[in-house]
């Protein structure tokens, strides 16, 4: 899915983290795995709650809801390790991703990341080497605000320092994605790095 764009290229791209930069396969395996549940109970326990987390709730308090819709016992050692691997695995980009970071930042492209995400994830990504071609990083814990609400791309461009017309944004969810073009923004459905990759070649982005 592509939209309408504006004249000339845009000066700044913008990725999504989860499912974007970064795949979920083998996320709630792994989860599932180490808590000894089904991967259906652990997908639907997992995002029954993870709104909250993504504006900024504490950690532990996540953890805690995921595990008593599960029927485990919070104990505090537990949360603290399914944290981690949360934190860990969604900090990981796909190599893909990771080569396709680094022909921009070689191209002279102006980076940046808007994504949902919770306060232990957005430390572990703006700690991560991978990210330091990165302009700005603006994550819904940051603001307490989540895509699609329009507030979070008006907070976005002052971020960003840019106009709506300067950005070309990818991200998973067509909601996203249309809330990005009503604030002005070029946004395209992620359809995988081999797909962007043209796409920026043809925005003169990538050579």
């Amino acid at each position: 899915m592509a939209e309408e764009h504006p004249p000339g290229p845009p000066r700044t791209v913008v990725f999504d983290l989860g499912e974007v930069l970064v795949p979920s396969a083998g996320l709630e395996r792994r989860l599932a795995g180490s808590l000894g549940v089904t991967e259906a109970d652990l997908r639907a326990a997992y995002w029954a709650h993870r709104p909250r987390h993504d504006l900024g709730g504490p950690p532990r308090e996540y953890w805690a809801e995921v595990f008593g819709t599960l029927g485990l016992d919070p104990d505090p050692d537990r949360l603290d390790a399914a944290e981690r691997l949360d934190v860990t695995f969604w900090s990981t980009p796909a190599p893909a991703s990771s080569i396709l970071i680094a022909d921009l930042a070689r191209s002279g492209a102006r980076l940046a990341v808007l994504s949902n995400a919770p306060r232990g994830l957005a430390a572990a990504v703006r700690a991560a080497a991978w990210s330091s071609p990165f302009a700005r990083l603006l994550f819904s814990a940051d603001v307490g605000v989540a895509k699609p609400s329009a507030d979070i791309y008006r907070r976005a461009d002052t971020e960003f320092r840019t106009t709506p017309e300067q950005v070309l944004f990818f991200d998973d969810r067509p909601e996203n994605v249309r809330a990005a073009v009503a604030h002005g923004w070029e946004a395209h459905v992620w359809s995988g790095a081999a797909a962007a990759r043209r796409l920026l070649r043809e925005r003169t982005l990538l050579a």
